[in-house]
């Protein structure tokens, strides 16, 4: 059979690449051409299309990059109807994704989306492109079940794809504490570069302000070096590029830009602070179109507030350090923390959610048309 996935992240390429390798495990035989990243690659797929190449988010960045992604976007269509592949999995990344899906749709292919659209956040007037090109839905959030099913579109939980792949990560154990400092903090600065330009100036006001915190910085391998090379004069801070669980495993808290890391960070039982400054076009056009009480996947999955969110003028470093600090002197507030972790690993369930998904594809592939 010949697969199309596409992904347009770094968390959608992790997600991917479980999906490849669980779909070459059910169709050895299997054809399988991705937009995505090197994970994709690496498990399989032939890679058209690298994330970092177009991986904008926000309103003004995307704004801003119009015309590089319509550009994408006629490429990739090119590639689908020369391909003519027997199912289209779109996952996440839906300012693309269902463009595509429609034009997919339209040349008779099956479609198949796994990590739905944030509609439950902004947006819900998309409901209706999806109900119009989308053929399946696969869902890795539990309150994304009734959501749909409130607007009458039957959807299916596969479990989060997050559980498999920390339950199957090997841990490099050669990483050790830094002794000669009272507390080891992880900073995980985010996998894009507005995000990353963010944090640097944080993790420099950090450094400087308090000696007796080393500071571990989860770096990407999708962006260049020099974007990390100011904070190399801290003798307090160090860089460790593709180790972030390495880095959680060793620290007392997270400091956490808001995104896929929050619920890992939660799922390896790590407390955390959750900060995140968008561009203020983008952030003043958010406020007025995004629907949630919340911006960590923590908190919108456990429907309250787990761990703290600094967003925008309250992210200042007296109020991270006033949270770094209690989660680690503040034992009941620590627990409670902790505690609310094991809740939330409990919606999330257990299971093998890339097998589940790849039978699913696999059938529907195998399925003739009406």
């Amino acid at each position: 059979m010949k697969y199309f996935l596409i992904a347009g992240e770094r968390s959608g390429d992790l997600y991917g690449s479980n999906l490849i390798s669980a779909l070459l495990k059910k169709d050895p035989s299997a054809q399988i051409l991705c937009y995505g990243g090197d994970k994709m690659k690496a498990a399989g797929g032939q890679l058209l299309s690298h994330y970092k190449e177009s991986g904008f988010m926000g309103f003004y960045e995307v704004i801003s990059n119009l015309r590089l992604i319509k550009k994408k976007l006629k490429t990739c269509k090119k590639q689908l109807l020369e391909f003519n592949p027997d199912a289209v999995i779109f996952i996440d990344y839906p300012g693309f994704n269902l463009r595509v899906a429609a034009f997919a749709k339209l040349q008779g292919l099956k479609t198949i989306y796994y990590i739905s659209p944030k509609i439950w956040a902004w947006n819900k007037g998309r409901i209706k492109e999806i109900r119009s090109f989308v053929d399946k839905l696969l869902v890795i959030f539990p309150f994304e079940v009734p959501f749909y099913k409130s607007l009458n579109y039957p959807v299916e939980y596969v479990g989060n794809p997050l559980i498999e792949h920390i339950e199957d990560y090997e841990l490099d154990t050669s990483f050790k504490r830094s002794t000669n400092h009272r507390w080891n903090i992880a900073f995980l600065p985010g996998s894009r570069k507005q995000e990353v330009g963010n944090s640097i100036e944080m993790i420099r006001k950090l450094a400087h302000q308090r000696k007796d915190l080393f500071l571990w910085i989860a770096g990407v391998d999708n962006l260049s070096i020099d974007l990390y090379h100011s904070i190399n004069e801290f003798s307090n801070v160090r860089l460790v590029v593709g180790k972030t669980y390495e880095l959680l495993n060793l620290c007392d808290v997270a400091i956490v830009t808001s995104g896929t890391a929050t619920l890992e960070t939660a799922l390896w039982n790590i407390p955390q602070v959750v900060c995140y400054r968008a561009h203020p076009i983008s952030y003043l056009i958010a406020r007025y179109l995004v629907k949630i009480k919340f911006i960590s996947l923590v908190n919108l999955i456990a429907n309250k507030e787990i761990v703290k969110e600094l967003i925008q003028k309250d992210y200042t470093i007296e109020n991270v350090l006033r949270e770094v600090d209690l989660l680690i002197t503040d034992k009941t507030k620590r627990n409670r923390q902790l505690n609310d972790y094991q809740e939330l690993s409990t919606l999330l369930g257990k299971g093998k959610t890339s097998m589940i998904v790849a039978e699913k594809i696999y059938n529907m592939a195998n399925t003739k048309p009406l």
